[in-house]
């Protein structure tokens, strides 16, 4: 059964999508259009391994649905304002000090 995630559930499960690179490149590449996890694997340079983990985290997320089409599956976003999300995550102004750079990040599990 489906259930609608609260405000701050919802910004945790796309922060957490966000937090790897590959999973960011998915989101981009299922913005322009849905995809077919082998093409997708190819224009992202990675196994079909790799990929099948990222896209089952996108899911578990709730961010991207899988949509059977016969014995193939294409994927796309679940939510079309996703699209509109990232277009305004990517073309918003980011303020970070060059001389304060967060150089052990993952030792502080932060930026």
């Amino acid at each position: 059964m489906l259930t609608l995630a609260s405000d701050i559930e919802v910004l945790a499960r796309f922060g957490r999508a966000l937090a790897d690179p590959i999973r960011c490149r998915l989101l981009l590449a299922l913005r322009e259009a849905p995809a077919y996890p082998s093409d997708l694997a190819d224009a992202l340079g990675i196994s079909r391994t790799r990929l099948s983990n990222h896209l089952a985290c996108l899911r578990d997320c709730g961010l991207v649905i899988a949509a059977p089409e016969g014995r193939r599956t294409r994927y796309e976003l679940a939510d079309e304002r996703f699209g509109h999300a990232l277009d305004d995550l990517r073309t918003a102004v980011v303020a970070v000090e060059s001389d304060r750079a967060c150089l052990d990040a993952a030792e502080k599990d932060c930026c």
